[in-house]
């Protein structure tokens, strides 16, 4: 990780996707993806609840009725991505992500 970090590359989640990913993990690859947070393989960047009301905009904005919907891990990183300006996202939702367009009309540079 210190060679990750010397070359400027810097991983940023938030709490809705570790919940999600520990979520679709089994045990004990659960307990290593936790441990490997607590150790620093990820910066968790917080987020308040008044930041609540955009992202709740958002998944509406992107929930088609009965196709697919844009989840609140979903919406975390869109608003991390507004935050930040950071607009690289490593996901497998690509079907999802390629869809979703920030407010300058750009969509995330999927990596």
């Amino acid at each position: 990780m210190a060679a990750l970090a010397r070359d400027g590359l810097r991983l940023l989640t938030t709490w809705p996707c570790v919940v999600e990913a520990a979520y679709l993990l089994d045990p004990p690859w659960r307990f290593e993806l936790l441990h490997w947070i607590e150790l620093g393989g990820v910066q968790v960047y917080p987020f308040e609840s008044h930041h609540l009301g955009d992202m709740v905009g958002w998944m509406r904005r992107y929930t088609e009725a009965g196709k697919r919907e844009m989840d609140l891990a979903d919406a975390s990183l869109y608003w991390l991505a507004v935050d930040t300006g950071i607009v690289d996202i490593l996901t497998i939702d690509v079907a999802d992500f390629s869809r979703y367009r920030l407010p300058d009309r750009l969509g995330f540079n999927l990596i």
